[in-house]
């Protein structure tokens, strides 16, 4: 029977699995990697550590017999490299707002019909975007610069190591490319050297070249694309008017939809294989969760045994923004809180409140979206280590009004990844065909009318609360500063 492999370079781990034609999942790998925070606003990694883990996830199915291997990564993570592939400063992660000036200078250079005309919908360029990282390298670090041969994400990084192929993916550049799928030459003419430094491009089905050592020398590579894409097909996205809900280090909402509704602070992919998606990524999600339970010396298993009982009238409200916001509000310098705080607060009460902070933001995300693909609906396909929490993901469905449907393979990046080098070998004809094949969902939770009723009021106090802190919190980090 044919068998693939999915690889996910992801924010905190390489996660790994070999899955068969039916949707069996065979064997699987996960193991994590540092981030470092060196200074305010800075979020790096280290790539040999990507690569690292890629051969160790390869390592350890040895002996199974696959016919290719797809690859997904986190996105908006870039790393300069010489021609060699070697990187010449740690990884800039998508957390990290150190260009901040530089996006807000070249986002200012393009008119809303401008970024209409080149992306097909009105997205910022913000702190995370390729182009301001590079306007920040070439003027804080010019000798890196100008060294750099390759700007590459992630997944090009490994792929380059893999086969010695230098190469990327349309829908991966976001920012860089247009609705044609093709490099827009009035983005990278903003920023001098960029088109010099960039990866031609190659559809995400496509073999790209073979593995070039190891236990699977030979085996094809299929080229693969961005997390989030890849996480939104594998969870059903190649179906028109489906809604998808992802939870990781941060919360992914999308819905496919062909149609267009230009949407401040969505972002819309170009048509691909025929499938359009809406998305909006979120800044903070699993990482919320892991900064609290952090700071409370709990694990995330203990976070969530902490709130089985009801919502009491001491529980605050949290801001999730710890790091700034990407949709739908691209704010770098937003950052969170706890309000409403009183003397009967307690841990379950703070625990409860992350939880609901960030099922608001992605409430907030979802309703964007909506707007964007003029598509609602009342259920959500769902994957992601987010949803391993019962309490949390009943508190997502009530706080969205929405059913939630979870993906039994609990690895939406994985199965997408799978699914791509599928097609890419000729083993499935398309997404649809490999999602109805590969993709199982064997849980549903459904929102508490009562409880949704509730939250509606907390989420109208939520919205109030971002925009009334904001301000807050910008002088707040000058202060500190």
């Amino acid at each position: 029977m044919a068998r693939t492999i999915g690889i996910d370079v992801g924010t905190t781990s390489v996660k790994a699995a070999i899955i068969d034609a039916d949707g069996t999942v065979l064997d699987t790998f996960s193991e994590g990697y540092a981030t470092l925070r060196p200074r305010d606003g800075h979020v790096e990694q280290d790539p040999r550590d990507w690569m690292r883990l890629v051969n160790a996830a390869l390592a350890a199915f040895a002996g199974h017999d696959v016919t290719a291997i797809g690859l997904t990564s986190q996105v908006n993570t870039h790393v300069f490299t010489d021609a060699a592939g070697t990187a010449l400063a740690p990884a800039i992660l998508w957390q990290d707002g150190r260009a901040a000036e530089e996006a807000a200078g070249l986002d200012a250079q393009v008119s809303p019909a401008q970024k209409q005309d080149w992306w097909g919908a009105p997205m910022p360029i913000d702190a995370s975007n390729v182009l301001s990282r590079m306007a920040w390298m070439a003027r804080h670090r010019p000798e890196i610069w100008d060294q750099t041969r390759y700007v590459m994400l992630p997944k090009d990084y490994c792929l380059f190591h893999l086969t010695g192929a230098a190469i990327s993916d349309p829908l991966s550049n976001i920012g860089l490319v247009g609705p044609d799928l093709a490099h827009v030459s009035g983005a990278l003419d903003m920023v001098p050297g960029a088109a010099d430094r960039i990866l031609p491009l190659a559809q995400p089905c496509t073999q790209i070249g073979a593995v070039q050592s190891g236990p699977f020398r030979g085996t094809p590579l299929i080229c693969g694309t961005m997390d989030a894409w890849a996480g939104l097909v594998g969870t059903g996205g190649a179906r028109d008017g489906t809604m998808m809900y992802l939870s990781g280090t941060s919360e992914i909402l999308g819905i496919s939809s062909r149609k267009v509704v230009p949407t401040p602070g969505a972002i819309v992919f170009a048509d691909c294989d025929g499938v359009r998606l809406h998305a909006a990524p979120t800044q903070a999600g699993g990482d919320a969760a892991a900064w609290f339970a952090g700071t409370q010396g709990l694990t995330l298993s203990d976070m969530a045994d902490q709130v089985t009982a009801p919502r009491s009238a001491a529980t605050p409200l949290f801001l999730p923004q710890l790091e700034g916001e990407r949709a739908p509000l691209w704010d770098a310098d937003l950052r969170g809180a706890f309000l409403g705080l009183s003397r009967q607060t307690d841990r379950t009460d703070l625990a409860r409140a992350v939880y609901e902070g960030v099922a608001f933001s992605a409430r907030m995300a979802l309703e964007v979206l909506e707007i964007s693909a003029d598509v609602t609906g009342a259920r959500i396909r769902c994957g992601g280590g987010g949803f391993r929490s019962v309490p949390w993901a009943q508190i997502r469905a009530d706080i969205l009004g929405k059913e939630l449907h979870v993906l039994a393979a609990g690895e939406p990046g994985t199965l997408g990844a799978a699914s791509m080098a599928a097609i890419g070998a000729g083993i499935h004809d398309s997404y649809a065909e490999a999602n109805a094949a590969l993709a199982r969902f064997d849980r549903v939770y459904t929102p508490d009318d009562q409880a949704h009723a509730r939250y509606n009021t907390l989420y109208e106090l939520y919205r109030e609360a971002i925009e009334i802190h904001a301000d807050l919190g910008k002088r707040l980090i000058a202060a500190n500063r």
